[in-house]
């Protein structure tokens, strides 16, 4: 597996598999910003967060940007989740990684909302 494949892994680790996963691929002190209500959150704050942590059924992330200089690597995409009982969450996100000996951990996570969630 490439390190792109790797970080694209981690990704989509982050939405399904919940806040255990979530939490052993996040470097200490990271900052995540989420829409309203979660907002702004760093540290233990973000695995307090109820809206942070939650796992989703599936998700599809399209039109997907990588950019890796050195040890830092930046995700940009369009996300597409779901869980039961909600409507289809739309967003744009970023996530920013460093490789701390070898190993790809979260610095930096930010969620956008676009459009209706009623949209197709």
């Amino acid at each position: 597996m490439t390190a792109d494949d790797t970080l694209w892994d981690l990704e989509e680790r982050f939405w399904t598999q919940g806040a255990d996963s979530a939490r052993l691929a996040t470097a200490k002190d990271a900052v995540f910003v989420f829409p309203f209500r979660a907002g702004i959150l760093q540290g233990d704050a973000l695995w307090r967060e109820k809206d942070v942590a939650q796992r989703w059924r599936s998700v599809v992330m399209s039109e997907r940007y990588l950019s890796r200089q050195k040890d830092i690597a930046v995700l940009a995409y369009r996300v597409s989740a779901e869980r039961s009982d909600e409507p289809i969450y739309k967003a744009l996100c970023t996530s920013t990684y460093l490789s701390d000996d070898g190993k790809w951990l979260r610095l930096a996570h930010q969620q956008t909302p676009v459009g209706d969630a009623r949209d197709g």
